[in-house]
């Protein structure tokens, strides 16, 4: 795909209007470059156009890898939680807690790749999750949050294959 001419998503303008948001919380921009950047953001047809908004700028949502082959891996607690996670597990299990988490977007992406084992996601009140992009062969993917972003919530994004594992999300216990 040629940046240059490829079009332009409405994930990736909310994606860069949230890191030019972001960098304005920072103290990196001032409030006439802030509305400057997020009209260009806004008006982008192209991916070439929209990078160039966020170009000199620091981005927040590098990929977190967590890689496990027989054991667990677990995050739950006061954690800082990235934009982007990728997680592969050979044998093991999985489990994030977002419900009491340190979440600075309104979007998390988590791309999922878990052979046998399972997958725990616990997302807070109020928070929404969408596992369209799941394959499985022989596993099983159960979502009970709600499928529909909520303007102004968290949304978890989860994609990945399961040849033959299992995943869960849901929300968190009050």
């Amino acid at each position: 795909m040629n940046p240059a001419t490829a079009r332009v998503s409405d994930g990736d303008r909310d994606r860069v209007v949230e890191l030019v948001q972001q960098a304005y919380a920072d103290g990196r921009l001032d409030q006439e470059e802030l509305e400057r950047r997020l009209e260009r953001a806004l008006t982008s047809v192209s991916l070439q156009e929209l990078d160039l908004v966020t170009a000199d700028l620091p981005h927040h949502d590098e990929v977190v890898k967590l890689q496990s082959i027989g054991g667990g891996l677990k995050r739950s607690g006061d954690w800082n939680v990235p934009r982007r996670l990728h997680i592969e597990s050979a044998y093991g299990r999985v489990r994030l807690d977002l419900s009491r988490a340190v979440i600075r977007h309104t979007q998390v992406d988590i791309a999922l790749y878990l052979a046998y084992g399972h997958a725990t996601i616990i997302v807070p009140a109020g928070a929404s999750a969408n596992t369209d992009g799941v394959r499985s062969a022989w596993g099983r993917v159960s979502c009970k949050a709600p499928g529909r972003r909520r303007p102004g919530e968290l949304h978890v994004q989860v994609t990945g294959e399961l040849p033959y594992g299992h995943l869960l999300i849901r929300p968190t216990r009050t």
